[in-house]
């Protein structure tokens, strides 16, 4: 007998819900069961560590690729 498991696959989404800007930062934080307050801190300090203009590209660029939920 074979048994078929079926596997839910784990989609990134902007969230509607904790949505500041776009939303991307609530989506990767749903999508990795951590807070968006984290991952915005986190995404604020690579902007100012690395340069404001690569932090700034990347979250347009997830803005455009992610859809929305």
């Amino acid at each position: 007998m074979v048994k078929i498991v079926s596997k839910k696959v784990k989609r990134l989404y902007r969230s509607k819900k904790e949505k500041i800007i776009a939303g991307v930062c609530g989506g990767l934080g749903d999508y990795l069961n951590l807070d968006p307050v984290v991952i915005r801190l986190a995404w604020v300090l690579v902007t100012i560590f690395t340069g404001v203009f690569p932090g700034i590209t990347a979250y347009l660029i997830a803005w455009a690729i992610m859809p929305e939920r």
